[in-house]
């Protein structure tokens, strides 16, 4: 499986606030498989990344999501963290450009309270997925059939629950993105 992502460019949305495990670790399975993850973010420059509620690691922006194409990538991840969620939902461009997956079909995985953007978004009505439990009631009032497992995958969308989830999760997305 070391090739089996070669040539592949994969969006990481995120801002400051977010979970730094659920950035970093599916950002290593895509570039042990041989991908190109990039950073999108809402502005240029640096985020912050967080442990819980200390602050971590600041990560390099390849792009800011008012400059990115979703036509660009082959797939979306969307880590999690509770601010990070709450400052992509607030940002239209951020949220077109996760619509903008959905709208062509390409895989998306999102973790955490990640799923807030998606809402925003207005891309769950129907599907299943798994998120955060205090994004249940969100979920379910945007349409989605929110179910409390590690990790589940409905069509294009891979979705965890928490940092715990990952080495499930990441498998997932592989799993999706070699498909």
């Amino acid at each position: 499986m070391a090739t089996s992502l070669s040539g592949k460019t994969i969006a990481f949305l995120a801002t400051d606030g977010v979970e730094q495990m659920e950035l970093t670790q599916p950002w290593q399975a895509v570039e042990q498989a041989g991908g190109r993850p990039q950073l999108v973010s809402l502005k240029a420059g640096d985020i912050q990344g967080f442990n819980h509620d200390e602050k971590g690691d600041a990560f390099s922006v390849d792009k800011p999501v008012s400059e990115a194409d979703a036509g660009s990538y082959d797939a979306l991840v969307l880590p999690g963290g509770t601010k990070n969620p709450d400052r992509l939902r607030t940002d239209k461009d951020a949220v077109e450009f996760v619509r903008a997956f959905f709208d062509a079909g390409k895989p998306v995985a999102v973790i955490c309270h990640g799923p807030w953007t998606l809402v925003e978004a207005d891309v769950v009505r129907g599907r299943t997925l798994t998120s955060w439990p205090s994004l249940q009631t969100d979920l379910r009032n945007a349409g989605a059939d929110w179910v409390d497992e590690e990790v589940v995958v409905d069509g294009n969308l891979v979705s965890s629950r928490k940092p715990d989830d990952l080495p499930d999760f990441c498998k997932e997305i592989l799993s999706l993105l070699v498909r």
